[in-house]
């Protein structure tokens, strides 16, 4: 992988793709490999996680291989982008803990917020490919 880092997004997330194509946009370098987990053929499998595990938190691969996750995930992307100022900040311990809180919190609770339960379920959608 010749990117900094790479982003499993949800595509069918409004949300996220609100914060994709922000990413997108100030990834002037190409620092960054987008791999949108919703798209038709995507294959939980290949990368040794299931289709849960891409929905239940966001995922990162940094170019050596290693998997990230939640809040830093974020931080690598804005790393990515040019703004370690403002990911500097996320590091100090209280801002630290308050983001990984509330990211918990959103991670849960984000098909409730995006619009995307039907009645009164709230489950996640089931894989679209013939991923194992």
């Amino acid at each position: 992988m010749s990117n900094d880092v790479e982003v499993f997004f949800d595509g069918d997330c409004p949300l996220c793709m609100k914060e994709i194509r922000f990413l997108r946009r100030r990834d002037r370098k190409g620092k960054i490999r987008f791999t949108d987990i919703a798209a038709p053929g995507f294959d939980a499998s290949s990368f040794g996680k299931t289709h849960e595990d891409f929905m239940a938190r966001i995922q990162g691969r940094l170019a050596d291989g290693t998997w990230i996750e939640g809040v830093e995930v974020f931080r690598q992307l804005y790393s990515a982008i040019g703004l370690g100022p403002v990911v500097a900040l996320t590091r100090l311990p209280g801002v630290a803990h308050s983001l990984d809180l509330g990211y918990r919190w959103f991670a849960k609770n984000r098909l409730r917020l995006t619009g995307r339960c039907e009645a009164d379920a709230c489950a996640l959608p089931a894989a679209t490919n013939n991923s194992k």
